[in-house]
């Protein structure tokens, strides 16, 4: 038998090869996804991995939550630490990560996530004993107007050494140029898509620090045969009252686990449409092989009357789905590395930049591609290798061997009852107020859809007899025929449509999602937002308070309100606050207040909440929250209770001066801004742009404007899922390919008959692509079907997060329809034109 199947494997090396296409195609994801990742992490390691021996930072500030804080060293302990007893110096740094270059051709290098560090040059080592960078040509700054950048960031804006270089920060001045007199290069991996900045300590302290001589950490470095535990108790026990010392291996350690969260989120998203793109892999190889099985059941047969037991003739299949898994993720896993650099691509567009960074290739990665390809291929192997060990000896005596099917009552009990379970689970997560209501959707569109695909075959019969009757006005007798084939083997149309019905499904309920929560943005924009104008950073950074200042100042400008985003530690995790002037915001943004009022927000250490966070956490009216601002933990009272995402993106508001007090950074995220009664709204708009001209990370925007740039991060993320999603679409066509061409050879016999009774060849690929189109819309039009439902239940779970407008996007629902349409036709076009090319005398005596 083992003999035989090896004959069976190499005899037929087409048939082999477009059964392992799948497995390829789905192995190469998962590889792909863990070999980005890998390398990712492995990038992000090497940054953290870039601090002194000891590193003295204000208290808190090492947090996961991510907070940034104003609160400084004075130059007078950095002196004191370098006589610590162990340490051989101490360095201060100055660190601002909202300083950007901007390119000869005026174009903002980075800022696309990553940030935008300007750091002064000290010279300290780090805990390795290695320079954090060094100087590739050039020199470093040593005097005001001089910079140095990094390789990367030179490169792309076009900047050589002697060069000037604009340069724009949030800090005291907000545009300015400077020399380039050296390029410098980071560490081992890169700068990950950040842009870096290095100045003289002097120039750093005056643009980013007001002229203090302070500092926003030290690094303090072991002598000769002092630990990092050693050194950093001395250190400890010169410090003053907020703050602390923490060893260079403790301070990675923090940055790592930040990161991690991070890369965690990045890895889980991208093998979730690696596992989509398997579980579309896994309909195509379970068809392949039902398919191949049929075309041997003959020969199967044959085998079954020489003496061969059943299991050996469902090992045989079984062996031979092994062999094709293991050459399929051998294949896959090579591919991956193309996939890898295809991802690497994606996210470099939206800021993470990766391209210095070797890719890396761990064990791991191996064993879970082999895992996957095997299990899932010998699973979808085990049915069709099931049934032919129940072929009957008996059938190879027969001129037509047909293979035993079993009932359809199965599947449909199967696929009703997961369809039950699974708009249970979606009107449950929708309707209800259970928590992870998402969590709760998620999994019933995953039993609807496998539901739906075990009972395809029953329910794809009326779309199919709807198609088949335009069929036979429009084509005739081959029309005809293209229906009867598309009916002749249901499980087989109906495996090879479900796989393109799960990618449109995807597809269809985040265009739902996409276009309501655009929607959403617009209505609240509409209904809440009273301000004219709104000034804010085109790349989602703060901008210095100066301009909101020099703002306040043009004539026709009744109000201006700052508005500053900041994140609130709390026990359970960060989330994202708002801090605002209690006096000015109401009169630039309409708040639908439950309890309370925005003005009580003027008193120390209060705080509003939305409703839904309030429902979610169980605040009422003066309740004591406790949270981390800066790094500094706070008692704030509830004073008042408003309607989510009412009026601002931020769950959470806090006053300026609260917030202020902190630690918070003096940098505006957006300013508000009401013109006077009968000012020129162009002459205001003009005096505005005038302020910000040249600045190309500050803009002004009205009404329309400010939704379009709210918008914008949605379609970013819909290209991103669309993308991705593509792979498991391009798998799905490739089955209806796959599906047709096997099914050629299959019917070789029969389309010599056809051929010998008149069928010319245009009329046999014209049958071949309406069948090709019966299986596309059958799958579109189950995956849609799908997608909306799931798309509306998803908009009704998000209505408290502000996803409060359903828009169903009925003209891309119907261009997902039409494209399905042409990808039916062109994939018929290879076993079309295989099919014609047969020859008819062959094709007849074909066994």
């Amino acid at each position: 038998m083992l003999h035989a199947s090896w004959k069976s494997l190499l005899g037929r090396k087409l048939r082999l090869f477009m059964s392992a296409f799948a497995i390829i195609l789905g192995v190469a994801f998962v590889a792909g996804s863990l070999i980005f990742t890998d390398t990712l992490n492995r990038a992000f390691v090497g940054i953290t991995k870039t601090v002194g021996d000891v590193v003295v930072r204000p208290e808190g500030t090492g947090r996961a939550d991510g907070t940034t804080s104003s609160k400084t060293i004075p130059a007078s302990v950095v002196r004191q630490l370098g006589g610590a007893r162990g340490a051989a110096r101490a360095d201060g740094n100055v660190v601002d990560p909202t300083t950007f270059i901007v390119s000869k051709q005026g174009k903002v290098i980075g800022g696309q996530g990553a940030p935008g560090l300007g750091l002064n040059h000290t010279g300290a080592p780090t805990a390795s004993g290695e320079p954090p960078a060094t100087v590739e040509s050039g020199r470093w700054p040593q005097r005001s107007g001089e910079i140095a950048i990094d390789t990367s960031t030179a490169k792309r804006a076009g900047y050589v050494v002697g060069d000037k270089a604009t340069i724009i920060t949030s800090g005291s001045q907000a545009k300015f140029t400077a020399t380039v007199v050296g390029l410098v290069k980071f560490g081992p991996g890169g700068t990950v898509g950040a842009t870096l900045t290095f100045f003289d300590t002097a120039t750093a302290q005056r643009l980013f620090e007001h002229g203090k001589d302070v500092y926003t950490d030290v690094w303090v470095t072991a002598a000769d045969g002092t630990s990092q535990e050693e050194l950093q108790k001395a250190v400890a026990a010169k410090l003053p009252k907020g703050l602390e010392a923490v060893t260079g291996d403790a301070a990675a350690a923090e940055a790592q686990d930040q990161i991690g969260q991070v890369t965690n989120f990045i890895g889980i998203f991208l093998l979730v449409f690696a596992g989509v793109a398997v579980v579309v892999g896994s309909f195509l190889i379970m068809n392949t092989f039902s398919i191949l099985v049929a075309q041997r059941s003959r020969e199967l047969a044959l085998l079954r009357a020489l003496g061969a037991r059943r299991r050996q003739v469902s090992r045989s299949v079984l062996f031979e789905a092994f062999v094709i898994a293991t050459i399929g993720s051998t294949i896959g896993l090579g591919l991956g590395f193309l996939l890898a650099i295809g991802i690497r691509a994606l996210f470099s567009t939206f800021g993470l930049d990766l391209s210095s960074s070797p890719l890396v290739f761990q064990s791991s990665t191996v064993l879970a591609s082999y895992a996957v390809g095997l299990v899932v291929t010998m699973v979808a192997a085990y049915l069709p290798a099931r049934r032919a060990g129940k072929m009957p000896p008996v059938a190879a005596m027969r001129d037509d061997v047909a293979m035993p099917e079993s009932s359809l009552q199965w599947r449909a009990l199967a696929g009703a009852t997961l369809q039950v379970l699974g708009i249970y689970a979606v009107l449950l997560g929708a309707f209800t107020h259970i928590a992870h209501g998402t969590y709760w959707i998620g999994g019933g569109i995953f039993g609807l859809v496998i539901g739906t695909s075990l009972i395809s075959p029953i329910i794809g019969r009326p779309l199919i007899a709807v198609v088949g009757w335009l069929y036979r006005k429009v084509f005739g007798t081959v029309g005809v025929m293209a229906e009867q084939n598309a009916v002749r083997n249901p499980r087989r149309t109906a495996a090879t449509a479900s796989a393109l019905m799960i990618g449109l499904t995807l597809v269809a309920m985040m265009s739902v999602f996409g276009a309501s929560a655009k929607a959403s943005i617009d209505k609240t924009i509409k209904e809440n937002f009273t301000a004219d104008y709104v000034v804010s950073n085109a790349i989602g950074q703060p901008f210095a308070q100066t301009i909101t200042d020099q703002v306040r100042t043009v004539p026709g400008v009744q109000t201006v309100s700052s508005f500053r985003f900041l994140p609130l530690g709390f026990k359970d995790g960060p989330s994202f606050a708002g801090a605002v002037d209690p006096a000015t915001f109401p009169k630039a943004v309409t708040m639908d207040m439950v309890a309370g009022s925005v003005g009580a927000l003027a008193k120390p250490n209060t705080i509003l909440v939305d409703d839904a966070r309030a429902a979610e956490n169980g605040y009422r009216m003066g309740d004591t929250v406790r949270a981390s601002i800066a790094g500094v933990d706070t008692k704030l009272k509830v004073v008042g209770i408003y309607k989510a995402r009412s009026s601002t993106p931020a769950g959470y508001l806090v006053s300026l001066a609260t917030a202020t007090k902190a630690g918070l950074p003096q940098q505006d995220s957006m300013a508000f801004v009401v013109r006077a009664p009968g000012a020129d709204p162009k002459a205001v708009a003009a005096d505005i742009n005038k302020i910000i001209a040249g600045i190309p990370t500050v803009t002004l925007k009205d009404q329309n404007s400010f939704a379009a740039e709210r918008r914008a991060p949605i379609d970013q993320m819909l290209y991103i899922i669309y993308a991705l999603l593509g792979l498991a679409v391009i798998i799905a066509v490739l089955g209806i390919i796959n599906t047709l061409a096997l099914s050629v050879i299959e019917r070789t016999r029969e389309i010599g008959l056809l051929r010998a009774v008149g069928l010319s060849r245009r009329q046999l690929r014209s049958m071949l692509r309406l069948e090709s189109v019966v299986i596309a819309l059958l799958g579109a039009v189950l995956g849609i079907v799908l997608g909306l439902a799931a798309g509306v239940a998803l908009q009704h779970s998000l209505v408290d997060q502000g996803i409060k407008v359903l828009s169903i996007p009925y003209a891309q629902l119907w261009l997902f329809t039409g494209l399905a349409a042409v990808v039916g036709v062109l994939a018929a076009v290879w076993p079309g034109r295989r099919a014609a090319r047969l020859d008819v005398l062959r094709a007849i005596s074909t066994e």
